[in-house]
């Protein structure tokens, strides 16, 4: 029976299987989104999570439309094709713009990580789609569709899979917004030395960096086609694409590792996460091109040069860079582009037609071209935005946090365990408004005091604790057991007998004297103080040092605002 595929012509066959090939590793590419979305989320404190997630949402719903409408357009009009947008195309012509659309937007999501924590919304969504229309276009107008730098140097500018394009540019141009947009409260002291504000979450930002390493193959190997266009298979750029893109990853881990070791005794695990993408950088201009010796010095480099890039834009340059995205895109992309001829194996530099010296010379030409451009662009933009008032948001929305202030939610809603009802007796239907226990199955009615009873001398008494947060579950449970389910809780910090303790983020190590704490305080009138006490401490033991401590106050008088009733009544 004869075949279908022997029935297809080879150049159809080909092509189908090169798209299809396309398509796959876009929705790779697509995928680091959710790496992205991860890694930033775990970098930035608790209060603005929300906003770092909606960022990087509308990072992709606004850019990839507009890239759609204007961006591929303006790119095709600096190569000097003529505008000629999108959605004048067809089917082929669609799956083209849709991979270069996750190529642009991951470029535009690099900024979102260094402006995080005081950049308003609608400046960050202005400037995303303004760099999907115009600064990324640009970019790739006179590289990868114009050639304007083999013009200008006589030798083809080298960017495989986009190491400046992509990930030099994004990362120059988050330290631009971030320069203009200046540091976080309280991250610089008057003395102009550096606060260290940790992130809230390495667990998000480690899966960030995997999720971003798993997509990363869709961005290097995907690069390559699997037939040329004389329907050679091409295996041999296929293997030395993912096998580079591994070592270097591997290496850029280790790299950045080793020097955090090196400066402070520690192996420091955000920076071997970030050293980690810094290695991907690196290697992302040259895959197809590098040596396998190459792949290890690239990524060793780029992930050794991470923790001292990010010291010096920290304490020299005084840019507060939330997620470093300079150290980890932008200078590990240059690095990577500008060691192409020194790594580039002795074949591709005869197919190439150039010596290393001219090949050099057109990859620093390519990377200042590109750098200046963005510098400029992104610069007059954010400056717009600061001048009307627009870039950051009040010193009192940043104190609050972007989650409230921007978007109205709070990502950490619960206090202690969030499976545990509000009354903590396990169900709303629980509560007794009068103050009684919760009836069990086999219980008799718990008789209910119509004359509030005389327990505490008659007396109302506040019993305030200060507890270990995850201990707030079982409390509220033994409360509820108590009889005295009506609390309230405040998330508190402070210090008593428990020791301090030390901290360390990227490297910085910082002390650690307030503890979280969780205060709680129940009024009585009816139910003895002491059961009170009773509960809350069998809730609260742990054993160890923290556990905290109870207080019984007195109190005068109550009211009830709802009803006026006043004293035991009230309560």
């Amino acid at each position: 029976m004869e075949s279908m595929v022997l029935q297809t012509e080879p150049d159809a066959l080909m092509e189908a299987i090169n798209y299809t090939w396309i398509l796959v590793v876009t929705f790779l590419i697509f995928f680091m989104h959710a790496g992205f979305a991860m890694l930033e989320a775990g970098q930035v404190r608790s209060k603005n999570v929300a906003n770092q997630l909606t960022k990087n949402l509308l990072t992709w719903s606004v850019g990839v439309t507009v890239f759609f409408l204007v961006g591929i357009g303006v790119e095709s009009a600096v190569a000097g094709a003529g505008f000629e947008p999108a959605f004048t195309g067809d089917g082929t012509g669609w799956i083209d713009w849709l991979y270069g659309a996750v190529f642009a937007m991951t470029a535009a999501t690099i900024v979102s990580g260094a402006v995080a924590g005081r950049a308003k919304l609608r400046a960050y969504v202005t400037y995303t789609f303004l760099l999907a229309a115009v600064i990324y276009p640009v970019v790739t107008g006179i590289t990868w569709a114009g050639g304007y730098i083999e013009t200008l140097t006589g030798t083809p500018f080298s960017d495989f899979a986009g190491g400046m394009i992509v990930h030099g540019m994004g990362g120059i141009a988050g330290l631009t917004a971030a320069w203009i947009l200046g540091p976080r409260m309280d991250r610089y002291n008057s003395d102009g030395t550096a606060n260290v504000i940790p992130g809230h979450s390495l667990t998000f930002a480690v899966l960030g960096t995997l999720i971003l390493a798993f997509g990363w193959y869709g961005f290097n190997v995907g690069t390559s086609a699997i037939f040329s266009e004389e329907g050679a298979f091409l295996g041999e750029q296929l293997g030395r694409v993912a096998m580079t893109t591994t070592i270097a990853m591997a290496c850029g881990a280790m790299g950045a590792g080793l020097v955090a070791w090196l400066k402070t005794g520690k192996v420091d695990t955000l920076y071997v996460a970030n050293g980690l993408l810094a290695g991907l950088v690196g290697i992302t201009a040259i895959p197809d091109a590098s040596t396998w010796w190459g792949a290890f010095l690239v990524g060793g480099l780029a992930g050794a040069q991470l923790p001292l890039v990010f010291g010096f834009v920290e304490n020299y340059l005084k840019i507060d860079d939330v997620c470093a995205v300079f150290p980890v895109h932008g200078s590990a992309g240059v690095l990577g582009t500008l060691l192409f001829p020194l790594v580039a194996t002795s074949g591709y530099m005869a197919d190439l037609g150039a010596t290393r010296t001219e090949a050099f010379i057109a990859q620093f030409a390519g990377v200042a071209v590109i750098a200046v451009w963005t510098v400029a662009a992104t610069a007059a933009i954010w400056f717009v935005f600061k001048a009307a008032g627009q870039a950051r948001v009040t010193p009192e929305h940043e104190r609050d946090g972007l989650d409230v202030s921007e978007h109205g939610v709070d990502t950490y809603p619960e206090f202690g365990q969030p499976d545990v009802a509000t009354d903590g007796s396990g169900t709303v239907s629980d509560v007794r408004t009068d103050g009684g226990s919760p009836a069990r199955a086999g219980d008799a009615e718990p008789e209910i005091r119509t004359d509030g009873g005389k327990p505490n001398g008659g007396e109302i008494k506040m019993v305030t604790a200060i507890i270990r947060p995850d201990r707030l579950g079982k409390v509220k449970q033994a409360l509820a057991e108590a009889g005295a389910p009506s609390l309230t809780v405040t998330n508190v910090s402070g210090r008593g007998s428990q020791p301090a303790k030390k901290g360390q983020w990227r490297g910085e190590e910082y002390t650690v004297d307030l503890h979280q704490k969780v205060k709680i305080e129940c009024v009585v009138a009816d139910i003895p103080a002491d059961d009170v006490i009773d509960a809350i401490s069998e809730g609260a033991h742990t054993g160890e040092p923290g556990d905290g401590k109870i207080f019984v106050t007195p109190v005068e008088s109550a009211y009830q605002i709802r009803t006026g009733k006043t004293g035991s009544d009230a309560v």
